[in-house]
């Protein structure tokens, strides 16, 4: 077997944390899970839905990879980004660092992965690479999905190829921290104050705060929505606590980011942030608790009480980043 030597394969929370954990620990750099999410501006909200869709889709966060590029310019990183339509070619952009003694990130679509749980198609997936042998990849992901794993390599290249919304041309990536790395705190600001303003100042109606006040208005209709209500809304609920929007992931991972920017900084505004975040996060699993029962009953007084709270998130939220958004470097 081909491995770099010293990696640390911790899982962690969201996947594309998880993989910058992995690569930046190898750098010497050990970030806590909500400082990455947080210095890489990743919070975000999106209403999603369409013709082509079987349900609306919620997301928490930016979109697959932007919180990548958003973390390295932050900290002056070297990212090095390798895409192809060649199969022979993403593998030897793969090997090569590997080889070299350099963990590698990959993005590509989960359904295809042998040891993932959920076998939904999702493009923008995101892991570590550090090993590899004549049948199988040697990867790191997320606790839930078993932190250190393996997947053949027809499984890996089938996931890496695959096209479709989110996906990208055999994906890889390395990361170099310069010896002159900025601290992480002196970037703390920068980092809020940019992840407020894109909140705060959606371009379109589906993102933002604009995007949670959508929610609250359209949730009302999931029932009739959905072609399978005890199916869809039990799923999207699922989907919004472990895997996007809700209390157990995103809007927790910012709540904790800014915990321990209030343990660095001195600020009222941030303390306010803090504490508007903390008040989200939870409301935000009330809401997919609802989601869930109106799914699992038929009762649609179960999706009026989560527009209701999904109204109130709006102005939670919108308050919070406009407290964040007056913080000064």
């Amino acid at each position: 077997m081909t491995e770099v030597p010293g990696v640390d394969a911790r899982g962690g929370q969201h996947c594309e944390t998880t993989a910058l954990g992995v690569l930046l620990r190898h750098q010497g750099l050990d970030l806590s899970e909500p400082m990455l999410f947080g210095l890489g501006s990743g919070l975000s909200f999106v209403y999603w839905d369409g013709k082509n869709m079987d349900f609306p889709f919620l997301g928490g966060r930016v979109r697959p990879f932007e919180l990548t590029r958003n973390l390295a310019a932050r900290l002056g990183l070297d990212l090095l980004v390798k895409e192809t339509a060649s199969p022979r070619r993403a593998w030897e952009n793969v090997a090569a660092p590997i080889d070299a003694g350099r963990p590698v990130g990959l993005q590509l679509d989960s359904h295809y992965l042998d040891y993932f749980t959920s076998k939904a198609h999702f493009g923008g997936h995101v892991v570590a690479m550090y090993g590899y042998d004549e049948r199988d990849a040697h990867l790191v992901d997320t606790d839930q999905q078993g932190g250190a794993v393996a997947t053949s390599l027809t499984s890996l290249a089938r996931a890496r190829a695959a096209r479709g919304p989110m996906t990208a041309r055999h994906r890889s990536f390395t990361l170099t921290a310069p010896r002159d790395l900025p601290a992480p705190r002196d970037r703390i600001v920068p980092a809020i104050t940019a992840c407020a303003d894109a909140f705060l100042n959606p371009p379109i109606a589906n993102l933002g705060h604009r995007g949670v006040a959508k929610a609250g208005r359209l949730v009302r209709t999931w029932l009739q929505r959905a072609e399978d209500p005890g199916r869809d809304l039990p799923q999207a609920a699922r989907l919004m606590e472990r895997a996007g929007t809700g209390g157990a992931l995103f809007r927790n991972l910012y709540r904790d980011f800014l915990a321990e920017c209030v343990q660095l900084l001195d600020d009222d505004h941030l303390r306010t942030g803090h504490r508007l975040y903390r008040e989200a996060a939870t409301r935000w699993t009330e809401v997919a608790s609802l989601i869930a029962e109106a799914g699992e009953t038929g009762d649609a007084r179960r999706l009026e009480r989560a527009g209701d709270v999904l109204d109130d998130l709006a102005r939670v939220e919108r308050e919070a980043m406009r407290a964040l958004s007056t913080l000064a470097c």
